[in-house]
Formats: structure tokens, sequence, C-alpha cells
């Protein structure tokens, strides 16, 4: 047995042909943190693709993000360079109104036997006060991913949600890592206090934020 299969890490799966991972978020700023995740989702499941979507309007933050749109794609742009795996979209960004996930995935063609939405462990217990968050489940395969900080996801919760819907649970995939403590609100913070975000965001997006002052008070 290898050192890695000895500390449960396992080969990457066979990339599935046509497989998306929708991967949503602020991203105010992407940091290293939602590459790693990014990253384990399409090593994980096969994903021949993660599409990262910057929110627009997100519905769950009244208050909005902090960089424009144009700078939150950018920076993501950034980030994922030099990744033939992942690529960006400004679907939400171009959509007037809330950005909600339902719409979203319904507009990328809304198949779950194509597309897998990759949500952080807050976010899963939060689902069923989305937007329709049953058109959510019936669009895409659920991918949880865990944070440090949080307690571990509950697989039961999707039967209780969702009872009439047996293969939202079945198919449902709960990652074991990686375990993160990091946010994107941690890092503006850090930027408000004068402190360095260099090794967490990598330095093409930190040199974006320095050059466009993004976050300046």
């Amino acid at each position: 047995m290898t050192e890695g299969a000895a500390r449960g890490v396992h080969p990457p799966a066979p990339v599935a042909a046509g497989t998306v991972g929708v991967f949503g978020g602020t991203f105010d700023p992407i940091h290293v943190g939602h590459l790693a995740v990014a990253e384990e989702a399409a090593e994980a499941l096969g994903l021949e693709q993660v599409l990262f979507v910057p929110a627009g309007v997100p519905p769950h933050k009244p208050h909005g993000p902090v960089a424009t749109g144009e700078d939150r794609l950018a920076m993501v742009e950034l980030a994922i360079e030099g990744n033939p795996r992942f690529a960006a979209s400004r679907i939400e960004l171009d959509r007037p109104g809330p950005s909600y996930t339902a719409d979203t995935l319904a507009t990328l063609g809304g198949d779950r036997r194509r597309l897998s939405l990759i949500l952080s462990v807050e976010a899963y217990r939060a689902l069923p006060t989305w937007h329709e968050p049953r058109r959510v489940v019936e669009a895409a395969r659920l991918v949880v991913v865990p944070r440090d900080g949080f307690a571990e996801a509950d697989p039961t919760a999707l039967a209780a949600w969702f009872p009439d819907l047996p293969d939202v649970s079945a198919d449902a995939v709960f990652l074991d890592g990686p375990w993160l403590r990091l946010s994107a609100s941690a890092i503006r913070a850090r930027l408000a206090a004068g402190r360095s975000i260099r090794y967490l965001v990598p330095d093409a997006v930190r040199a974006h934020i320095d050059d466009h002052g993004c976050y300046r008070t």
C-alpha cells in the first residue's frame, strides 16, 4: 500500500466526457480555497470541466459584492489561467435580476447526467431556503464540500427535503476535503487592515486588486 493510499488519498477518477461542475459564488475575491475545491471536485468526480460562475446579484447577500462584476470575473479568469479544465462564465453577470442558481442550471441545460453543482456545506444546509430548490436538485447532481470550522453535512437531509426524489439523495456526493479555513471576507478584512494576502490568492489576482484598488476603503 502506498503512503497516499494509507492516508485515504485515491487516484483521480477517469474523465467523463461532457461533464461539467458548476461552481457559483461571489468570488469577492476568488482565493486559493476556491481553486482547491474546484480541483478536488474535478479529480474526485472525473469532471471534464469546472465552470466558475460569478454571481451578478446574489440573493442571499442583500448588500451585494464589494468589487464590481467585471473585476470579479477578471480575477476569476486570472486565477484559473493555465488550467485547461477550468473555465469562467459571465452568465449571471449578464442576466438581470437576482442570480438564482435554478435559472443558471436551466440555461446550462439542466441535465443531471451532465451537470454537477459544487457547493459548500453551509450553502447545502440552506438549500431549502433557495429560490426553487426543487428545480436546482432536478437540474444537477449535488457535490458538497466540507469547510474547516463548520460541522459536516448530513447526507440524510436530502431525503427529508425531497422525499419524492430518491435519485437526488442517491446521486449526491459528499467530498472528504479539502478542509480549508479561508474566506473572501477574511481576505477583504486583511486588505482593509493593510495586511498581506500573499499566498492566499494567486499572484495575478493580488496584482489585479493592487492595480484596480478593488477593496480600497
